[in-house]
């Protein structure tokens, strides 16, 4: 199986994920749109088993927002947001890390925070839509 394989920009940070992607989940809200700059954070959620850091782990900063479970991971060099901890069994990775070829019949599947997306976002995709958080 060919391992699907991820980086920062600067590719300080290397990974790889041992099993295709095929789900990505989309969330809008606001500290999302804050950390990305954009409409929010597309990702995809793999099993720890499938997640390898490959190089950079050194270049790992992680930053938790004060009062609040939210945290993210960046690289110190260039800012990239980073695969971080889902929970115990789980790892979530910005999808915009892996080349397209590796995402290749990947689609949206799940809409998070649509209650508290940008003003300017239209959501075109065929992804459900929650008003909250899904597990």
């Amino acid at each position: 199986m060919k391992m699907v394989e991820g980086s920062c920009n600067c590719n300080a940070v290397q990974f790889e994920i041992s099993l295709p992607i095929t789900d990505i989940y989309v969330c809008h809200c606001s500290i999302c749109r804050k950390a990305s700059g954009g409409n929010g954070v597309s990702v995809a959620v793999v099993n720890n088993q499938h997640f390898a850091w490959l190089t950079g782990t050194d270049k790992i900063k992680t930053w938790h927002k004060p009062n609040h479970d939210w945290v993210c991971s960046f690289c110190t060099q260039c800012g990239s947001n980073l695969p971080g901890k889902n929970d115990d069994q789980r790892m979530y990775v910005p999808v915009g890390l892996i080349a397209n070829d590796d995402l290749a019949g990947a689609k949206v599947v799940q809409h998070m925070w649509v209650s508290s997306k940008a003003c300017w976002e239209e959501i075109g995709d065929e992804g459900q839509q929650h008003d909250g958080f899904i597990g």
